[in-house]
């Protein structure tokens, strides 16, 4: 019984190993790559037709064949020269590599070039580098089409370590996120202004004015979270409290306040409204980001802790303490959003009361824009757009092409490596990128009451 069992085992070992062994006699049986001469040392007959078991030279221990049949078989056993002596031609190649670009790839291997994924691939008796065709936010074609000085665009673009191996819609999905105003907010009419355009200067940028030292608050990063319409709106209304309170209320409000809370017609990460950002400031307010902190940069937007009319206890935040002010209890809110209408308007309004908030459309090669007064080159994708919300501080004019270009100083959302330490200018006064079409503003309801809002000159005939 003992043998009988042994018997079947060493069966079983045999066909694992024979097995095992199949792929390895089938790789040792291509000789193509050993020189020498085998084929032309037979004697007397070196080459031979049809099938000839006899018609072989030892090789590595083994047998190659000089007779045609052998290179019938799927896994051929030709000696070396029987290609170049019996048949007078060159040896196929075997396929092995693909060639792209100054580098050789092994077949079968993956690699991600910028936002496409590509392959070796063998396609018949052909290696083939093939890859996806995905449009990729950082195009090297639109940075050297901006910089060749052939189009004298007057700005320069490069590429953005950040945005480099991501995908166009990627970057119009989530490094944008204003929704397009609806219609009925669009018929908004913008407030009546009086004043003297003579007093507007040339230039001007918040962050100079002396009275506003240290109340224009930084560049913010967004992340990977289409949310420019909370963050542009918090940014702005920080801006405010700081210039309306005259610094006794330099706080920095929360953009993840609104983005999780502020859910009623918004999609987060996904995009916002301008008019429900503001009415949400108006009507319940948010904390401030110390007590609420930004988390929404991988693209994830958790559940808002805070009821709606919540106040700073409630929410357990620390509000600034300052002797001359009550203490503050209830959130910070804003008053009515309302819009400016014209180049002049705009200028008046920031000069006069802070920053604002305008939304623009956003074209492929604006993702690449280093430096420089910026306009749409029409390089690149022109028809995959999207909306974004910025703030503008500040205005000016560039004469680096040997006349004025008029510009507007404008606050991205994008951090400081990008662009001018994270800030752009864009060409003002022609509705560049319709960045002039919807320009919003509010006040910031301070605890220090501040000077007559709005002059009886000035009629608001909408708001948010």
């Amino acid at each position: 019984m003992t043998g009988i069992l042994r018997s079947t085992h060493n069966m079983r070992m045999s066909m694992w190993l024979t097995l095992l062994l199949v792929p390895l006699m089938v790789h040792a049986m291509d000789y193509s790559d050993l020189p020498g001469d085998y084929c032309r040392t037979r004697r007397p007959v070196d080459c031979c037709t049809d099938r000839r078991d006899d018609c072989s030279v030892p090789i590595l221990g083994t047998l190659c064949y000089c007779d045609e049949f052998c290179n019938r078989t799927r896994s051929e056993d030709c000696c070396p020269d029987y290609w170049r002596h019996c048949l007078g031609i060159e040896p196929p190649q075997k396929i092995s590599s693909c060639y792209h670009n100054g580098n050789y790839y092994f077949m079968g291997q993956r690699i991600k070039i910028n936002c496409n994924y590509c392959n070796c691939t063998a396609i018949g008796d052909q290696a083939e580098f093939l890859c996806e065709r995905n449009e990729c936010l950082v195009e090297p074609e639109i940075i050297q089409g901006v910089n060749d000085r052939e189009y004298n665009l007057g700005w320069r673009a490069s590429n953005f370590t950040e945005f480099w191996g991501r995908r166009l819609d990627e970057g119009i999905s989530l490094r944008l996120g204003t929704l397009q105003p609806q219609k009925t907010v669009m018929r908004m009419r913008p407030i009546l202004k009086h004043y003297d355009r003579s007093r507007l200067p040339r230039s001007f940028d918040a962050r100079t004015k002396p009275e506003w030292r240290g109340y224009i608050h930084p560049i913010r990063d967004q992340g990977w979270c289409g949310s420019s319409w909370a963050v542009s709106t918090a940014a702005v209304g920080s801006d405010r409290f700081a210039i309306m309170s005259q610094g006794m209320e330099k706080i920095e409000l929360s953009s993840q306040h609104l983005l999780s809370c502020n859910v009623r017609g918004q999609r987060g990460c996904h995009g916002g409204s301008l008019d429900r950002a503001w009415f949400f400031l108006r009507k319940y307010g948010v904390v401030d980001e110390d007590c609420y902190p930004y988390t929404a940069g991988s693209g994830k937007v958790t559940k808002c802790r805070l009821p709606k009319r919540t106040n700073l206890l409630t929410a357990r935040c620390s509000a600034p303490q300052n002797p001359l002010l009550p203490a503050r209890t209830e959130t910070y809110r804003m008053g009515p959003a309302y819009r400016l209408g014209s180049e002049h308007d705009i200028m008046h309004e920031i000069m006069e009361s802070g920053p604002v908030q305008a939304t623009m459309r956003v074209f492929h090669d604006f993702f690449v824009y280093r430096g420089g007064v910026y306009q749409q080159s029409k390089l690149g994708s022109n028809h995959r757009t999207g909306y974004h919300s910025v703030r503008i501080i500040g205005w000016g004019e560039d004469n680096s092409q040997g006349f004025p270009i008029k510009y507007w100083l404008v606050a991205n959302s994008w951090g400081s490596l990008w662009g001018e330490n994270g800030y752009f200018r864009i060409r003002r006064g022609v509705n560049e990128c319709e960045i002039e079409d919807f320009v919003l503003a509010s006040w910031a309801d301070t605890l220090n009451p501040p000077v007559e809002r709005m002059s009886p000159n000035n009629r608001i005939s909408n708001v948010i």
